[in-house]
């Protein structure tokens, strides 16, 4: 009887340390899971119009910033040059900072520059002089008011019934908001955007007026050839 009794025992206790190691192994198993899981899903909860507007945004950065070293190369104009300075300049320094919110959100960054930019850039290489200033700055036009047309998209501006169907900027760059979202990784490029929507703004302002003195000028050099060679029949 006392062995039998010592036989249960054992056995009892051999169930115990199974039932030990099979639920410290289940814990094991559970834990490895949940480590694997929170570092295979990083930026899984970031939106797909998160991630294509900061690629995209990156893309057209990379692109302006190739094209200004094309026109500091082959631009005539000293306006045309400075322009192309301030857009390396401005647009390096957005480029770097939507990069730090792209990996702080850990956003997958795929930028490249598009075939819209890359056709661009073959046409204005075979320019230069007055006709690539004129190319260039009128392609400054509409990639700008596309850019602010996109960030735009992203913020709130205190602005005007009047000065919206104008397409006028605010003055005041304090007015530019980032739209409100319940998502952070959407609140902080949203914010981004706010921030760099006046300097864009700023941007197209500025090319609209260069383009509007080239315009001017050529306009005036064939109204004066044209006055040199009437003269010439008289």
């Amino acid at each position: 009887m006392k062995f039998k009794g010592l036989l249960v025992v054992a056995c009892a206790a051999g169930l115990m340390a199974g039932c030990n190691s099979r639920t410290s192994n289940t814990s094991n198993t559970i834990a490895t899971s949940n480590e694997a899981g929170t570092t295979g899903t990083a930026g899984a909860g970031v939106s797909t119009s998160d991630k294509n507007f900061v690629n995209h945004m990156l893309s057209d950065g990379m692109a302006e910033v190739d094209l200004a070293r094309l026109a500091k190369d082959r631009a005539a104009s000293p306006e045309v040059k400075q322009f192309a300075q301030m857009m390396i300049d401005d647009h390096t320094k957005a480029g770097d900072q939507l990069k730090q919110v792209a990996s702080t959100a850990a956003i997958p960054q795929d930028a490249k520059v598009d075939d819209k930019h890359r056709e661009l850039m073959d046409k204005l290489m075979n320019l230069r002089g007055a006709d690539f200033d004129r190319q260039y700055m009128s392609a400054m036009v509409d990639g700008h008011e596309d850019a602010v047309r996109d960030l735009r998209s992203r913020v709130d501006e205190n602005r005007s019934l009047g000065d919206r169907v104008q397409g006028k900027n605010p003055e005041n760059p304090a007015t530019v908001k980032p739209e409100a979202s319940d998502n952070h990784v959407t609140t902080s490029v949203n914010q981004w955007a706010a921030d760099v929507l006046p300097t864009v703004e700023r941007h197209l302002d500025r090319a609209k007026q260069i383009k509007d003195n080239l315009d001017r000028n050529t306009r005036s050099t064939r109204g004066t050839s044209g006055t040199a060679q009437g003269t010439t029949k008289y």
